[in-house]
């Protein structure tokens, strides 16, 4: 996806967390129901009809458009917010500040993907978020999910101390964008797997979700993942347990569509003529979406358009943009989430947010 500049002598790209265009200076908010960029010039903004105003959040970085007369004037993003530390603790807020933007991208890639948003304060068991911090409360917050909310500690949008984390746990990769998209694994295969016709092929793939989960983390823990972990799963935590095998897979799908999409909106393509790879034999054109019989272009370019970004990243003495090895079982796991999420069950889009909700 593209963003642009709506001032017409400027037109310059932008980013999904703009609050200003970096080229000319014009205030902007997003109108998340189409995807676009606007003008924050005004409190009252007419888009496609409708009046629109500046999230209330805005002085803590919300760039996001409310509807008229919703949620006290905070946009469907900050509304999915349940708990958040006490309006005194502008420290923890801070935290929250730089957490929320991730929970935006996330929320945005899920409306391009078409899945369903049913949020926490319409109905039991829908999608919140409980952002709080362990340096606040002095109590230990636990990242998880239960029956639809997310929970997250936001003093890991502290680069120190999620690279601290990070180390000590062995692992290639952790970002707060992570956390999300690896939780919403976890809530969507509770309301679009468990509940639903998928759960017998999900076990037979991943293994039954019934079995004692304290047991598997103590396992886990106490003796780590098997030597030979990378032949079938995409991390070592997916191996704890099937919940946590399928929301990894969840997550890195969503990182692969994402960039996929990213790449695409930008017109990047491999030229195969110009590649040293000799095993490249043809151009290689990433797509801003992939239907349900697309899988297979969408692993063979992301295999290509990974190992292209890993290079750029190692050129900037960086670490690789995408550490992972994806081995044949992990792409059945990968289908298996790309075909859940290219054969959802009929869902409705909410005029006042343009989100999806599910059927009743």
């Amino acid at each position: 996806m593209v963003l642009t500049c709506p001032n017409p002598a400027c037109l310059g790209v932008v980013f999904l967390e703009s609050l200003v265009c970096d080229a000319c200076g014009t205030p902007l908010a997003l109108h998340a129901a189409s995807r676009t960029m606007v003008a924050a010039t005004s409190p009252d903004i007419l888009v496609d009809g409708r009046l629109w105003h500046p999230c209330t959040n805005r002085s803590w970085n919300c760039n996001w458009l409310a509807a008229d007369g919703s949620g006290a004037g905070r946009c469907f993003a900050c509304r999915l917010v349940r708990r958040r530390p006490p309006s005194d603790d502008t420290i923890s807020l801070e935290k929250v500040a730089l957490t929320m933007p991730h929970l935006r991208r996330l929320l945005i890639q899920l409306q391009q993907l078409g899945v369903p948003v049913d949020p926490h304060f319409e109905a039991d068991g829908g999608l919140g978020f409980d952002l709080l911090s362990s340096r606040s409360s002095n109590q230990k917050v636990v990242i998880g999910h239960a029956n639809g909310i997310i929970t997250l500690d936001v003093v890991e949008s502290l680069d120190a101390v999620r690279e601290q984390l990070r180390v000590r746990l062995r692992e290639p990769y952790r970002t707060m964008l992570g956390h999300l998209r690896h939780e919403a694994g976890h809530y969507y295969q509770w309301i679009l797997v468990e509940q639903t016709g998928w759960i017998t092929p999900c076990r037979e793939l991943f293994g039954d979700e019934r079995v004692s989960y304290t047991d598997a983390i103590d396992r886990h823990y106490r003796t780590g993942a098997p030597d030979d972990w990378q032949d079938s799963f995409i991390s070592e935590y997916a191996t704890m347990h099937p919940w946590e095998d399928f929301a990894e897979s969840f997550a890195h799908y969503l990182h692969i569509t994402d960039t996929l999409n990213t790449a695409a909106s930008a017109g990047v393509e491999l030229d195969a003529s110009r590649q040293t790879v000799p095993l490249l034999t043809g151009p290689v054109t990433p797509r801003t979406s992939y239907g349900p019989d697309d899988f297979d272009a969408l692993v063979r370019d992301w295999r290509w358009l990974s190992l292209f970004f890993n290079r750029v990243n190692r050129a900037m003495g960086a670490a690789d943009l995408y550490p992972f090895r994806i081995s044949e079982p992990v792409v059945a796991k990968l289908r298996f989430v790309h075909r859940v999420l290219t054969q959802l069950p009929p869902t409705r889009i909410s005029v006042t947010d343009g989100f999806r909700r599910r059927d009743a």
